[in-house]
C-alpha cells in the first residue's frame, strides 16, 4: 500500500476519525517538546497537590504530590542527557523547588535522601 492510498478504518475506529492524521501530527512533534510538555504537566499537578495553587489547602494531597514529584524526578533524570542542558536545567530547578516545597509541607519531613524523587536526584537541601 502506498502512503497516499486510503486505509480502511479499524474496527474500533469510526470512519473518518482522523486517527492517521493525529498519528502524523504527533510524529511531527520533536521528542524534546513531548518530554518537556509531560514534565510541565507533572510539575503543575504536583504544585496543586502541594497546596501551591490559588485554592491551596483545598487541593492539598501530599500522597499524590509524592507520586508526581517522584515520577517527575525519574523523567528529568532519565531524559536530561537526551534533551540537553538548555531544556533540562529549568526542569531540574522546578523539580528541586517542588522537592523543597514537599519537605516544607510535610508534618514529619523525610530524612535527607528519602524524599520524593531523591533516589534519582540525591538529597535535596534548602
Amino acid at each position: 500500500m502506498s502512503d497516499d492510498a486510503p486505509r480502511p478504518a479499524r474496527p474500533s475506529e469510526p470512519e473518518g476519525s482522523g486517527f492517521d492524521s493525529m498519528a502524523r501530527d504527533i510524529a511531527d512533534v520533536p521528542a524534546v517538546e513531548v518530554i518537556t510538555t509531560v514534565a510541565v504537566h507533572l510539575m503543575s499537578a504536583a504544585a496543586v497537590n502541594l497546596g501551591l495553587s490559588e485554592e491551596g489547602e483545598q487541593h492539598k494531597d501530599l500522597d499524590e504530590a509524592r507520586k508526581l514529584v517522584h515520577a517527575l524526578a525519574g523523567l528529568v533524570t532519565a531524559s536530561a542527557t537526551e534533551i540537553g542542558s538548555y531544556h533540562a536545567a529549568p526542569l531540574r530547578d522546578g523539580l528541586k523547588s517542588l522537592q523543597l516545597a514537599f519537605r516544607e509541607a510535610s508534618v514529619v519531613p523525610d530524612e535527607p535522601g528519602q524524599g520524593p524523587g531523591e533516589k534519582f536526584t540525591g538529597p535535596v537541601y534548602g
